[in-house]
């Protein structure tokens, strides 16, 4: 990863993605099991052939300008095969399938690992060549992008599946502004990567992978369900939370660069999304186990385990050190 965003020559960049590709395939494949090896193999193909159609646009760019820098990606076509490559990289739609079914099939640690520190490569190259991206090829990539999102996750009972496809929508946000303003994407996809992370370690601690034993946590953990809850509705983009900063910022930029119907509409989309975060807040924190304990509980995470998490958490879901930057 550190290769790739340092990086300011095309094969470079590409000698990173494939190290960083080839280093997480053991990761996913850790465990033994036939659903893991699935996973990575489907892991392996697809960043395989991303990796293919990458080296393909940059070598077209590099015959016709002559240059392999990444912040000259002149040729058209070149800067619509990287758009398409990157996007296959990251995994928003149209080329998404493999981003639920291998989240499905790895570990929560892993999953967390796929959903944040796997982005950093694509979304970094993505910034640098932004000045030659076509907005509307962009801006289709994001729309469609929250739209499967949202409707992808209406239905899920695991919650792995369920934070990969809230993890496309996300991606759909980033995309529609990359091209108009990358800063403010760059932002948005820094704050979903400091939501996700405690999320994941919370659902670690507790070792939840189903909506239905996310029912039970309230019993023996009530701080984590807490968290919890406010995590999801910071994902969910509700208003006192961290997670409803970047999204207003979007909608503010696009609606500055005259795109007032994109906007209404990523806002009307993003509902699909509030609708299987509010479900999961729901079974989460209003619905009473038949189980409960008529004892004290106490506070069972592991401090160890811990320590990232009380760092994160507090950021992810408390907008105080943003909101001068709204009012001004």
């Amino acid at each position: 990863t550190l290769t790739v965003t340092s990086a300011n020559h095309w094969v470079t960049a590409w000698l990173g993605l494939e190290l960083n590709m080839i280093s997480i395939l053991p990761v996913i494949a850790k465990q033994k099991h036939p659903r893991s090896t699935e996973a990575a193999t489907k892991y392996f193909l697809t960043q395989a052939t991303a990796s293919a159609l990458m080296l393909f646009a940059s070598t077209i760019n590099a015959w016709q300008t002559g240059s392999w820098n990444i912040m000259q990606l002149n040729n058209k076509l070149s800067c619509i095969l990287m758009i398409a490559a990157l996007t296959m990289k990251m995994g928003a739609a149209p080329a998404h399938f493999w981003l639920p079914e291998v989240m499905q099939g790895a570990t929560l640690a892993t999953t967390l690992l796929i959903t944040t520190w796997q982005k950093i490569a694509p979304i970094t190259l993505l910034y640098m060549i932004s000045n030659h991206t076509e907005p509307i090829t962009t801006l289709s990539i994001g729309l469609l992008s929250i739209l499967v999102g949202g409707w992808g996750g209406f239905n899920q009972t695991q919650l792995r599946k369920m934070m990969a496809y809230s993890s496309i929508a996300h991606l759909g946000w980033t995309m529609t502004v990359i091209s108009i303003m990358p800063n403010i994407a760059l932002t948005n996809i820094i704050i979903y990567m400091i939501m996700s992370a405690p999320f994941f370690m919370l659902l670690m601690t507790t070792t939840s992978k189903t909506l239905q034993t996310m029912t039970t946590t309230w019993t023996h953990t009530p701080t984590t369900t807490i968290i919890l809850m406010l995590l999801l509705l910071s994902m969910a983009g509700l208003p006192p939370l961290t997670g409803f900063t970047p999204k207003l910022l979007i909608l503010d930029s696009l609606v500055t660069h005259k795109l007032t119907l994109t906007a209404a509409t990523m806002a009307l989309l993003s509902l699909l999304s509030l609708t299987f975060y509010l479900r999961t807040t729901y079974l989460l924190t209003s619905t009473a186990p038949p189980t409960t304990t008529q004892s004290t509980t106490t506070w069972r995470l592991k401090p160890h385990q811990n320590q990232i998490t009380a760092l994160l958490a507090p950021t992810a879901l408390f907008n105080i050190t943003i909101l001068p930057a709204l009012l001004t």
